[in-house]
């Protein structure tokens, strides 16, 4: 192997440990450790110190705050203690760890980062610089490489006689140093601006319209980074030793164990109670005047628990992507949108297509947004062309004056105002769905394709019957001035609005070819009285928006009772979520159009449960926004098909979720976003804190605390339930591995409710091997600990 192809390799090897950086406009959730994942979460969270500088395990102020609230058992974590020989009293071992974090300095930024995060923000910006870098059609390296010698602050003038490829240059710079020391290096330097690397590590997997035109990876980086922490005398090799106090990682590792096993117990417990009894029941129900599937969102629980109370509604969870692995394609627009989970390809696209009988809607709205996109570029224009931008900003000082007082005092007035002059495309369009590629007009996907979608779903949720009135309610956010905004947007369809697969879903599923298909083929008889319809919910308001517009007449009178019982949830919900008494839909429109509002709605906070299973499970319970929700009913999926997917695909998305949101809040710093009040916007893909450096990975602290000091959300790690027969869980385990690794290296727990074993919940430990827990065992024995702390 010759140095080059070592290099190569070595760049390969440090690069799989990066994990990705999602755009602003895409802010999909995963866990920034997934390179990692190989390893046992303590093995894991030792190497990310060395490479990323991070810390990996709460605070000691968010433990004594977990004490004091009792989400800590101190029964429990006394025992958890005592087991490894650790004698002390908690509170001696919680200010052991309090000297410890004042020990922690803060990571100052590197003169060679400031440097490098400079060339990024030029090279990879998307479209807010008015003036681009000149040369970025020839990659970065080479981009880079011609305007170097023009740099005064780099001495540019040493700099004419580079190699003319990054691999070449790599070469140069490691001339002294051992082909072993190679991947090591590597991973130093990528993990010193680990938000930008792994920006570049997204728009690689996705090849996108930027990567395409303009491109850049790791070797580019990584040529450019090393020539110039040589060129100006920075270390190749960076300092990876940390202080690693190995007492105080396990330490705090009991604590969190501790911490995950209370709140376990406590669930398992609510679930014995209140679910078991009503879920095993085979009492026969009168089908309900209404069906509605939302998200498994932890958002969507007390959305559901609010309309199951409002009227004879049934809820069920599904992915909100409904099934549907497309991308989504905007009217009127040329570029399309994931609009399903990153780990699935999208061999589909959904796009939407005007009605005949609305052609004088359509018509309007192609003129309108003709129209608008000209001012828009006439205005940008004009702002950032150096003769006419004092001119403009004089110009428009008043108008802009009146805009800046409507938004800060009237900001829902002024969203009315807004509202009232824009035209919704989805008023008078129908969506379609064609394979993703194709002529979006002719290769509309093949009768079979549309009838294995909807089938999915309805065996994905164990679905018996059909109302008169069947809603998919995919979910979306709405809030102003949020960068972050897309990240409360629907995680199962890439950070974007789920009211696409939503519609598209209940289109398909009116079809009459479809139907006849089903009832033919696979048993499942849909009544000529069932309408399928589009629907979404607005996490931020709790306003439940239904796309009705093809609803027959015969339909109309149930469908106004089904809106006054969604109004009424609405009513009840914000009030429960907003903790007010009166005017809550008044005070959750209030919050999603005020620009200066840091915390418009919580997000997925506090999530730390998935829960598969019936409805019934859960019906009595208040589960406090903690856990997703997915329908199953493991009776009518005999070979276990339904649930594999559930595992293999939801349960997998879920631990992408709750690892973000727990490195998020365990180092902010590092894996979050710092506050919100300064950030500033970069590239129009990202933010910075202050005036530069890395881009921010994770999510800001407002949304993840209640004060700066005071947590709201619990960083514990997913435990997964499913009621299904443990034999069938096993086998789905072990045929794959990726479930297995996360379970035996401590990621995610998983529990199982075994209906072939009286009900009996029993805990996954490592290896296929099974603890068994009932109401009537001491859940704090030493066997308890054992399997808690091996």
């Amino acid at each position: 192997m010759t140095k080059q192809e070592q290099i190569s390799k070595s760049v390969v090897e440090a690069s799989n440990r990066i994990g990705t950086t999602w755009p602003l406009y895409s802010f999909v959730t995963s866990n920034p450790l997934s390179g990692y994942e190989k390893l046992n979460f303590e093995e894991a969270v030792k190497e990310s110190a060395r490479f990323l500088k991070s810390k990996s395990y709460p605070e000691a102020s968010i433990f004594r705050q977990a004490l004091e609230k009792n989400e800590i058992d101190k029964v429990l974590l006394a025992e958890m203690l005592k087991h490894e020989r650790m004698l002390s009293t908690p509170e001696d071992y919680l200010n052991s760890m309090e000297i410890e974090d004042l020990k922690t300095s803060k990571t100052n930024k590197s003169e060679l980062d400031v440097i490098m995060s400079k060339w990024l923000a030029q090279f990879m910006d998307e479209g807010i610089a008015e003036w681009q870098m000149p040369n970025k059609e020839q990659g970065f390296y080479k981009a880079w490489k011609i305007l170097a010698v023009h740099n005064t602050s780099l001495n540019g003038g040493k700099l004419k006689n580079l190699p003319e490829t990054s691999i070449e240059a790599l070469e140069l710079v490691l001339t002294n140093y051992e082909i072993g020391d190679y991947t090591q290096i590597f991973r130093a330097h990528i993990g010193a601006l680990s938000g930008w690397t792994g920006y570049i590590k997204h728009r690689i997997d996705t090849n996108s319209i930027w990567q395409q035109q303009f491109p850049i990876d790791i070797q580019d980086y990584l040529a450019v980074r090393l020539t110039i922490a040589n060129h100006l005398g920075f270390p190749i090799e960076m300092n990876t030793e940390v202080n690693d106090n190995a007492s105080d990682n396990r330490l705090r590792h009991i604590w969190l164990k501790a911490w995950e096993a209370t709140f376990q117990n406590k669930l398992v417990s609510d679930l014995e109670i209140n679910g078991l009894s009503v879920a095993v029941s085979e009492e026969k129900k009168s089908m309900p005047d209404a069906q509605m599937v939302f998200c498994i969102d932890t958002r969507s629980e007390m959305i559901r628990r609010n309309v199951e109370a409002s009227g004879n509604i049934e809820t069920f969870g599904y992915a909100g992507f409904f099934g549907i692995a497309a991308d989504y394609q905007h009217y009127q627009e040329e570029i399309s949108i994931k609009s399903c989970p990153p780990i699935v390809g999208s061999p589909y696209k959904i796009t939407e297509s005007p009605q005949q009988s609305l052609f004088e809607e359509d018509k309007k709205f192609v003129t309108n947004k003709a129209a608008s996109k000209s001012k828009l570029q006439i205005l940008k224009r004009l702002k950032n062309m150096l003769p006419s931008s004092f001119g403009f900003v004089e110009g428009s000082g008043v108008f802009y004056g009146f805009s800046l007082v409507a938004r800060s005092f009237a900001p829902t007035f002024f969203s009315k105002f807004q509202v009232s002059n824009s035209r919704d495309y989805e008023s008078f369009c129908e969506p379609q769905i064609a394979y993703n590629g194709g002529d979006k007009n002719a290769e509309i996907i093949a009768l079979e394709e549309k009838v294995a979608i909807v089938k999915s779903g309805f065996d994905l949720m164990g679905w018996k019957g059909f109302s008169p009135l069947v809603l998919f309610v995919g979910h979306g956010s709405h809030t102003a001035n949020n960068a972050f905004g897309s990240s409360l947007d629907c995680g199962a369809c890439a950070a974007s609005p789920g009211r696409h697969n939503a519609r598209l879903l209940a289109s398909l599923a009116n079809e009459t070819a479809v139907r006849d298909v089903l009832r033919m083929q696979h048993h499942i008889d849909i009544s000529n009285d069932t309408v399928f319809i589009g629907a979404e919910h607005n996490t931020t308001t709790d306003e439940i928006v239904i796309f009705d517009a093809q609803v027959p007449t015969s339909h109309k009178e149930r469908l106004a009772t089904l809106k006054k019982n969604l109004q009424n949830a609405r009513e009840t919900a914000t009030r429960e979520r907003l903790n007010v008494n009166s005017g809550s839909v008044a005070l959750a429109n209030k919050k999603s159009e005020n620009w200066g509002d840091t915390r418009p709605e919580w997000g997925l906070a506090k999530n730390a449960a998935f829960i598969v299973g019936s409805r019934d499970l859960t019906s009595a319970m208040n589960t406090d926004g903690r856990c997703f929700l997915h329908s199953y009913d493991w009776k009518l999926d005999p070979e276990g098909a339904a649930l594999a997917g559930i595992m293999g695909g939801p349960m997998v998305v879920t631990q992408w979720i709750n690892n973000h949101y727990y490195f998020s809040s365990v180092d902010n710093i590092k894996f979050g976003a710092g506050s919100k009040i300064t950030h500033n916007i970069t590239g129009q893909f990202g933010v910075v804190q202050g005036n530069g450096g890395d881009i921010k990975s994770g999510l800001p602290l407002q949304s993840l605390r209640a004060s700066d000091t005071e947590m709201y959300h619990q960083p514990l790690r997913l435990t997964t339930i499913i009621h299904a027969p443990l034999e069938r869980v096993e086998s789905i385990l072990k045929s794959n591995a990726h479930l297995q690794t996360l379970l035996d290296n401590e990621w995610m727990y998983l529990k199982v409710i075994d209906p072939k074993d009286s009900n009996t919940f029993k805990t996954y430990t490592k290896n296929f091997s099974w603890e068994s827990y009932q109401s009537n065992q001491d859940a704090k024995s030493t066997r308890a600990v054992e399997a808690l702390i091996n």
